[in-house]
Parts: C-alpha cells; sequence; structure tokens
C-alpha cells in the first residue's frame, strides 16, 4: 500500500499544493520562495526518507509568516492523510542530530493529538527572508495538523542557521522512525484502538 496524499490550499494570503509519500527516498521539488524553508524542506524530504513536493506562493512583501505556516499546514495534513489509520506503524521516534556547534533531540509520538513543544533560544534575526522565529511557527503547524506530538529541543549551538538546520534533521530522523512499519505490530499501536 502506497502511503501518500496531495494537500492544495488556497486563501487571500497563500497559495500551497504539496505533494508527499511517505515510503519514498527523498526525492521532489520544493519551491516557496523562501529559500532557506526550500532548504530546510530538502532537508526534511531526505533525512525523512519522504518523496515530497511543495510549491508555494505567498505574500511575501509582508514577510514570509503566511507561507512558512501554511507550508506547515499542508505537510502536516498531507503526514495525517498518508498515514491513514495508523496501523502498523511504530508510532514513536527520536532523534539526536548534531550540526557543527549545534546539537537538537527530537521525540515524536503518533498520537491523533496536535502538540508542539520547541525549547529553544535563537536570537533576533533572520537567514535570507526567513525570521529566525518562523522555525517554530513551522514546527507548530507542522504537529497540530499531522495530529502528532512533538518534542523538540535545541541542547546546544550558537549559529541560528546551524540550531534550524539540526533541528529539522532531528525532526526528520525522528518522523522516519515513528511512521516506519513495524513488522510486530498487526493493528493500531494503542490501547485505545485508535490515533486518529
Amino acid at each position: 500500500m502506497i502511503r501518500s496524499a496531495e494537500i492544495d490550499r488556497k486563501t487571500g494570503e497563500t497559495d500551497v499544493h504539496v505533494a508527499l509519500t511517505l515510503d519514498g527516498a527523498g526525492i521532489g521539488e520544493r519551491d516557496t520562495g523562501v529559500g532557506f524553508l526550500d532548504h530546510m524542506l530538502d532537508l526534511l524530504a531526505r533525512h525523512g526518507r519522504i518523496d515530497l513536493v511543495v510549491r508555494a506562493r505567498g505574500d511575501l512583501e509582508t514577510g514570509a509568516h503566511h507561507t512558512v505556516e501554511d507550508v506547515g499546514i499542508c505537510i502536516g495534513q498531507a503526514l495525517d492523510e498518508a498515514l491513514g489509520e495508523r496501523a502498523g506503524i511504530n508510532r514513536y521516534g527520536q532523534a539526536t542530530v548534531p550540526m557543527d556547534e549545534s546539537r537538537a533531540s527530537c521525540a515524536i509520538d503518533i498520537s491523533g493529538r496536535g502538540f508542539c513543544a520547541f525549547d529553544a533560544s535563537l536570537p533576533p534575526g533572520a537567514i535570507g527572508n526567513f525570521d529566525h522565529e518562523l522555525a517554530e511557527e513551522f514546527f507548530r503547524a507542522l504537529a497540530m495538523n499531522a495530529k502528532l506530538t512533538l518534542h523538540l529541543t535545541v541542547e546546544a549551538g550558537t549559529n541560528a542557521h546551524h540550531v534550524i538546520e539540526a533541528s529539522f534533521k532531528a525532526l526528520a530522523r525522528a518522523l522516519r522512525a515513528a511512521v516506519a512499519h513495524d513488522p510486530t505490530e498487526r493493528g493500531i499501536p494503542s490501547t485505545k484502538g485508535t490515533l486518529v
């Protein structure tokens, strides 16, 4: 069974298309008009082994906030749809990733309940047209719409680019583990019988 989904979202602020396949190789294209976000999505796809196409047009003249958040919403919705009823998955995933002087840890529970805790001290500033604070906006939008519990902690780092990159890579690796098939799990990994 191919675990994939396509999501389109059009508002007065953005027009976003996402196509996602969970059991992929990291291929696809990312074109959001926000160069640093495209780079982070490349990392998410490659290290998460997710085939990911993202095309977005947004009101970048007002900043990248709407584009980044809406891309996170759409990727989260695509993850939710691609996971279906969540039968046979590991459900939990965790990863710690170093990036030069930075280190980030991520723990995920595909719980059916959206929650995001991002513990990082990022300085004010921007990388291109990507304000540092938008990293948390993306993570929150993805977690809430994918209905997963996400804990992401930056444990070390002084370079904002490296900190955010380590965070995306840790998310990718933890997500890859959580969505993977568990050959010993014959149903939905919950005593409730549902994760949606």
